[in-house]
């Protein structure tokens, strides 16, 4: 559904990141989509309440497969490594790719800022996914979707977390067969999508997240920031899935 042009004086919807082509290898696995695609930031935009929902279900359904192949993948090239191993790769990947997440989008001003919180909660989201995936937990389960959102806090406990996707679902459901969605200015929007965005990527300043809105701020996260909260989201998704696994033992060294 085509949403009407913003009225005058408004600002316009973010431009979204254009895909990067899939490249070989296991770690070229990672590289399908740098951010959020098109229709889920329609999506976001239209229900910011939801905004962590929605990105937790469809980062599920498009990057759940692709961390599935990138261990299977892995194994192949290195069948001694253990889990440790793998999810310290996954890691140190995603590490190095949310520090240079900010300003991914050139955009300036708050569709800016929103674009590049929501880059850096997609690139979280792949991470703890293929943390997942290292430890032998399928990273395709529904339940992955509740896992994201409460390892990136965005509620307490899983059963809560359920109740909100379910919630979610039902209205990406509704907004497909009536349209409709939110009402509110276009502003007044793009500042709660930003807010919800930066709560899931675990950016709790709102002066941080928000730099790019000041004149002259080069970037909305600092490379520390970004470095910083998904070190911290990467320890306790390793702390839930590494119960899932068995005592790693290294490989036996080759003589």
């Amino acid at each position: 559904m085509n949403e009407p042009a913003p009225a005058e004086g408004q600002p316009a919807p973010p431009a979204v990141p254009s895909p990067v082509p899939a490249a070989s290898g296991a770690a070229g696995a990672t590289e399908a989509t740098e951010g959020p695609p098109a229709t889920l930031w329609d999506r976001m935009r239209q229900d910011p309440q939801y905004a962590p929902e929605h990105l937790a279900l469809e980062a599920v359904r498009r990057l759940g497969p692709e961390a599935a192949a990138w261990r299977q993948q892995a194994r192949a090239e290195q069948p001694d490594a253990t889990a440790e191993t793998l999810a310290e790769q996954a890691v140190r990947r995603f590490v190095n790719r949310a520090r240079l997440s900010g300003a991914v989008s050139g955009a300036a001003g708050l569709p800016g800022a929103v674009i590049d919180v929501g880059v850096l909660a997609w690139t979280q989201a792949r991470m703890v996914l293929h943390i997942a995936a290292a430890y032998g937990v399928d990273p395709t389960h529904p339940d992955r979707a509740a896992d994201l959102l409460v390892l990136q806090k965005v509620h307490k406990v899983a059963s809560a977390a359920r109740l909100a996707l379910g919630v979610a679902a039902g209205r990406e459901r509704a907004g497909a067969l009536f349209g409709g969605g939110e009402r509110a200015p276009l502003g007044r929007v793009m500042l709660r999508l930003g807010v919800r965005l930066a709560q899931m990527a675990g950016v709790r300043a709102a002066k941080r997240a928000f730099a790019k809105v000041i004149p002259g701020a080069a970037i909305v996260l600092g490379t520390w920031a970004n470095s910083s909260a998904t070190k911290n989201l990467a320890d306790r998704s390793r702390e839930l899935y590494r119960q899932h696994t068995g005592p790693q033992v290294p490989p036996p060294r080759r003589g």
